[in-house]
């Protein structure tokens, strides 16, 4: 799918008939080079992905967007390794991105409900821990049926992250 504004190229995978289904599973994943291309344990990106792709291999129709220009909640590649080194100083994730004069999550999902439409695809089963996630969907007109978590083991290098998409952002990570 190449959203028309910007020229972006999103890439868009289905399972079944997807028009069909009441609420397919869908995820909406947001490009991570260092995570999804490079393993990065910094983040969840990767295993969220991986375990995204299992859970829609598994059902009889399900959805995955990926969106390209999304890297680091919207900020792009070079301010996100900025952050990561700001991160390494004792910032969170929210402060690096606010230490550089950004916002904690620049990203936008208007090319989903456009790709959702074009699939005739009106609710979805969200596989997300986000709810601000849901809420922007919801706002573009897509009915999030239900939020179905993506739970992913916290890692030494990513704990303290997770727990600040957790306790700031209020992402459902059912960390202690």
């Amino acid at each position: 799918y190449t959203e028309t504004n910007s020229g972006l190229e999103h890439l868009v995978l289905t399972r079944g008939d997807v028009s069909a289904a009441q609420a397919p599973l869908a995820r909406v994943h947001s490009e991570c080079a260092t995570g999804d291309i490079f393993g990065s344990r910094r983040c969840d990106c990767g295993e969220q992905l991986q375990k995204s792709l299992q859970l829609i291999a598994a059902a009889d129709a399900g959805v995955l967007i990926y969106l390209r220009g999304q890297e680091g909640r919207g900020i792009g590649l070079n301010a996100k390794l900025t952050a990561y080194a700001l991160q390494d100083k004792g910032r969170d994730t929210i402060e690096a991105n606010e230490d550089q004069g950004l916002p904690v999550d620049a990203r936008r999902y208007d090319a989903v409900a456009h790709i959702l439409s074009d699939l005739r695809v009106d609710a979805v089963r969200l596989l997300t821990n986000n709810p601000a996630k849901c809420e922007a969907l919801e706002a573009l007109g897509v009915r999030v049926a239900e939020r179905v978590p993506v739970l992913t083991a916290p890692t030494p290098e990513n704990y303290k992250y997770l727990r600040t998409k957790q306790d700031r952002m209020g992402h459902r990570l059912e960390l202690e």
